[in-house]
């Protein structure tokens, strides 16, 4: 399992292919998507990679984040996302994901918030219907109906589909297509519907429905990076247990004391000439 990578959507456009089809695509660049932290399975119980993306004003970044990011020795963000990946898919923290990091003609899923349609009627919310547009029906062509039951319940239970609050959630749209990466502009042409609007931020991941092309990039596409170092106040269980079989004073006697040790032998192994005369 790969990680994905944080983009953001720029708009539409429409790109001509070899055989002359126009074909509609989404735009989503990545802005310095690079790897803030990893999550590992001994330390934290699982395996991902946290990743940053975009530029934010230190000082509209909390001190706690601020930390983070100077741990991880990278700029600010104005984004972070986390990803599962395997444990043979680990990058190495800094490290900058790429555009190339998905093949052309790949499937992906894309998330994000919808837009925000504001309060709305039942026909626009759940494809209702309506009424019949003839007589018998006053002012009420585009209402849903009734709602509740008899006496017994008595009542509207709950998710009945109703006019309400429509758009700004969380959607996942599966299997769309990358048509065309720019590695140099750092851009991500997908033919399909990517939720929110030009502005938002897009996590795209492989898909999980689709196989992975030939020619993809294990672990990824990325530049730079260096490996993340252990934390000085937490060693590793591994540490701690060959810390507690070696001795702690092993071949810490300097040399002079080791002469001085040496003059004062006992008396009997040394030499009496005095009783040989």
């Amino acid at each position: 399992m790969r990680t994905g990578v944080i983009a953001q959507k720029v708009g539409m456009t429409r790109i001509f292919t070899a055989d002359g089809m126009d074909v509609p695509v989404t735009v989503l660049s990545l802005e310095n998507c690079q790897v803030i932290a990893q999550r590992r399975q001994e330390r934290d119980g699982y395996t991902a990679l946290q990743l940053g993306s975009g530029a934010a004003k230190v000082r509209n970044v909390t001190r706690a984040l601020r930390g983070h990011f100077a741990k991880a020795r990278v700029e600010p963000k104005r984004r972070l996302g986390e990803f599962r990946v395997s444990e043979d898919n680990l990058i190495d923290v800094g490290a900058e994901l790429q555009a190339d990091h998905f093949a052309d003609g790949q499937y992906v899923d894309v998330t994000g918030t919808s837009i925000g349609k504001g309060f709305a009627g039942a026909m626009k919310r759940h494809n209702f219907g309506g009424l019949r547009a003839t007589h018998g029906v006053s002012v009420s062509h585009r209402s849903h109906g009734s709602t509740g039951q008899c006496q017994d319940p008595g009542k509207v239970f709950k998710g009945k589909k109703m006019a309400g609050h429509m758009g700004a959630a969380r959607v996942t749209t599966l299997n769309l297509k990358v048509v065309k990466t720019d590695t140099d502009r750092g851009l991500i042409m997908v033919e399909g519907a990517v939720p929110g609007a030009k502005g938002g931020w897009i996590m795209i991941r492989d898909a999980v429905k689709k196989s992975l092309p030939e020619g993809v990039p294990i672990p990824g596409s990325f530049k730079g990076g260096w490996a993340e170092e252990a934390p000085a106040t937490e060693p590793t269980p591994a540490a701690e247990a060959a810390a507690a079989e070696e001795p702690v004073a092993a071949d810490t006697t300097p040399a002079s004391d080791e002469a001085t040790a040496n003059d004062d032998a006992p008396a009997e192994l040394t030499p009496d000439d005095g009783g040989a005369k």
